[in-house]
């Protein structure tokens, strides 16, 4: 999975679209209240690899815990296909849901990092 190439995602209903540049080297998922609930795998790209086709529009914002984080859901079917933020340096970052992804390979959720975002 260390090859570089542009994953189409959207949402369940297909409001939100994007294109986003990765090589799904750093998937990770998170044991915090939501995340475990939503069933999140998580891709972290910086924003310029990100490019938004469609649905801003029909995206609402959702801020829990240090609100530091966008997560962005669709308002019509209600699926967050990803979220905006920056990492520890300032740097934006935008971090997709793998599931969401259009081709992205089935995730062995054994072989990924797992952040302990229910301590943090």
């Amino acid at each position: 999975m260390s090859e570089m190439r542009d994953y189409h995602g959207q949402c369940h209903c297909g409001a939100v679209r994007y294109t986003v540049r990765t090589d799904l080297s750093s998937m990770g998922d998170c044991n915090c209240s939501r995340c475990r609930r939503l069933g999140w795998v998580m891709q972290s790209v910086p924003s310029d690899a990100f490019t938004l086709h469609s649905g801003e529009e029909q995206l609402s914002i959702y801020h829990f815990n240090t609100e530091m984080i966008d997560h962005l859901f669709c308002t019509h079917c209600g699926i967050e296909s990803f979220a905006r933020g920056s990492d520890g340096k300032g740097n934006e970052m935008v971090m997709v849901n793998v599931n969401c992804l259009d081709g992205a390979p089935a995730v062995d959720r054994s072989a990924i990092q797992h952040w302990d975002g229910a301590n943090f």
